[in-house]
């Protein structure tokens, strides 16, 4: 079974924060077999920019965030060109007047017919309404 995530889950492997014992658990379940994770491939680059802000803040030495982004690439989803979904993005972030980096992902799992996983609940809240898809990471069984 196919399964977008967005970054929000990722850096949830990444750095121990709320919710990362259910990212780790659904990378458990790639790693078994049970699921697929796919992305756009704006993801790295947003993986990139959350571990450059952690150590423009302070909260991390460089040498930890190239690791950790390593860490990432060993795991990383299957990347989807954003060229291929730019104009459904696009649509989607008119008339949900939501970023089109957001709805990139939301352009992905209807494409692919899957569910987004997210752990950002603004971006939920946003979507959920019109688009079901959209689960909450905390709320993912």
């Amino acid at each position: 079974m196919n399964v977008v995530i967005d970054a929000s889950v990722v850096a949830k492997w990444l750095f121990a924060e709320r919710d990362s014992d259910r990212a780790e658990a659904l990378l458990q379940e790639v790693e078994q077999g049970r699921l697929n994770f796919l992305a756009p491939e704006i993801l790295p680059a947003e993986i990139g920019s959350a571990l450059a802000k952690r150590v423009s803040r302070g909260l991390l030495e460089r040498q930890e965030a190239e690791a950790e982004y390593r860490r990432f690439q060993d795991c990383s989803p299957a990347l989807i060109s954003n060229g291929i979904l730019a104009a459904l993005a696009l649509r989607l972030a008119l008339r949900q007047r939501h970023s089109i980096y957001d709805c990139l992902y939301l352009a992905l799992a209807i494409e692919a017919r899957c569910d987004f996983v997210t752990a950002d609940e603004k971006l939920h809240r946003a979507f959920i309404r019109d688009f079901p898809q959209v689960r909450l990471l905390r709320d993912w069984a």
